[in-house]
């Protein structure tokens, strides 16, 4: 499968350095600049965080004849390219940053002259199994006979629109447009995003909308009754680039043929990791575009917090049969400090500790009912019988216990001092016991 992105590229400049004093003449900090990082922006990025991921992807934009345009050909790389000549020049977005914050951004480049359409970018569309239209206003997808192919593609392939305020309105027959609850609300000229969502459905003529909102995840809206995806707390420094993973990954799902359902839904998850893992800044650096689930998802988070000097505890157990017990620990964990993973025993690993009869619940309903508590940031499933491997390989400020043990009774407790951690108990709450509330089900059948 093939996925082809069209729309305007951007080169995109993260200025990084370090600052510890104010300047003397301005109530303005000095940064002490380490390093740049350049990476395509706009529909550059799309197109590179689909690549990223394994996904055969062409790239159908307009890049100019200049210095930063001859720049952002090479941060594409290899990239399959078909690029049609600019009569403005190339917009460029430079931020400063320091300790992952952005302290300021410079634009240069202007929308200028609108720019031009060749016939080799309209018969590059052809090729595509799905086309995502990464619109950032810089008037390429205002072209006649651009939209006009893209109608046509979207009676038989998924056409996938990502608007620009500045931009046009799809064209119709779109499979799903994308806009933020920003650009929805304000684009349909209500307040509640649910209404914009199918106010701009049928503005649009096209079948469906989903409007993203950030932590809240998307809202759905292909006729009927709406659907809330939610999405996965994550720790979020800067959200550049969540759009275009979001839209690429659901582009892709459904040029393999996703419900718009499950498509939005992996499309959520997916930007939530990216954000996890740093977003478009780390990208930018050349780390991976996305972790594996699980225990990957653990270190981002850890990684994150860490970043901006926060602190990070961990707990563990099995959790099988969720009680008040449980939840009143967890709570009391995560009081400890900016973020908890929990440290979760694998079903082979139940098995061995408990019997053949557990776990109650499978390790995927376990991890999905842990991560729907508000304490719990992230969870690493370990198949081990005890959690010292994955405690040597989080390292968490602050290992938590609840109980009334010994040290000596926690070999976990003398690693975690090893690297300058603690290990701290919590209350324990007697009469909550997963064995016994196994029991009591066990008798009502």
């Amino acid at each position: 499968m093939t996925v082809v992105v069209v729309g305007d590229c951007l080169l995109d400049i993260d200025i990084v350095g370090s600052t510890s004093r104010l300047c003397p003449d301005a109530p303005a900090p000095v940064v002490d600049i380490d390093q740049e990082h350049a990476r395509p922006g706009g529909a550059g990025l799309a197109a590179a965080l689909l690549a990223a991921d394994g996904v055969p992807v062409r790239l159908v934009t307009a890049i100019a004849d200049d210095q930063d345009g001859r720049r952002l050909r090479e941060v594409l790389g290899g990239m399959d390219l078909v690029a049609g000549p600019s009569g403005a020049a190339t917009p460029v977005k430079i931020r400063l940053r320091s300790s992952g914050q952005s302290l300021a951004r410079m634009d240069r480049g202007s929308c200028g002259q609108a720019p031009a359409v060749t016939e080799e970018m309209i018969d590059a569309l052809w090729s595509a199994d799905a086309v995502l239209v990464a619109d950032y206003g810089r008037g390429l997808v205002r072209d006649r006979s651009l939209r006009k192919a893209l109608s046509r593609l979207a009676h038989r392939i998924p056409v996938v629109w990502d608007p620009h305020p500045r931009g046009p309105d799809p064209v119709a027959g779109v499979w799903l447009a994308t806009p933020n609850a920003s650009e929805a609300k304000s684009a349909a000229g209500v307040d509640d995003p649910y209404r914009a969502a199918s106010l701009l459905r049928d503005r649009w003529s096209v079948a469906a909308v989903a409007v993203t909102a950030g932590s809240q995840g998307a809202i759905l809206d292909a006729g009927g009754l709406p659907v809330a995806v939610p999405a996965p707390r994550v720790p979020v420094l800067d959200p550049c680039g969540a759009g275009d993973k979001f839209a690429g990954t659901v582009t892709s799902r459904l040029g393999d043929g996703d419900s718009t359902v499950d498509a939005v839904r992996h499309g959520v998850l997916a930007a939530s990791r990216f954000l996890a893992n740093g977003g478009a800044a780390a990208f930018g650096a050349g780390a991976p575009a996305l972790l594996r689930p699980g225990e990957d998802d653990a270190r981002a988070v850890i990684a994150t917090v860490r970043s901006r000097g926060g602190t990070v505890v961990a707990t563990g157990g099995c959790f099988d049969l969720v009680h008040a017990g449980h939840t009143r620990t967890l709570a009391a964990a995560r009081a400890l400090g900016d973020c908890l993973v929990v440290c979760m025993n694998s079903d082979r690993s139940v098995r061995r500790l408990k019997g053949p009869d557990r776990p109650l619940m499978s390790e995927q309903d376990r991890v999905e009912l842990l991560m729907s508590l508000e304490c719990v940031d992230a969870v690493a499933v370990f198949d081990e019988d005890d959690p010292l491997a994955v405690l040597d390989d989080l390292r968490p400020d602050v290992w938590v216990k609840g109980g009334d043990y010994r040290e000596d009774e926690l070999p976990e407790a003398r690693l975690v001092r090893s690297w300058g951690g603690r290990t701290v108990l919590v209350p324990y709450h007697p009469g909550r016991s997963t064995s016994r509330l196994a029991d009591a089900l066990g008798k009502v059948g």
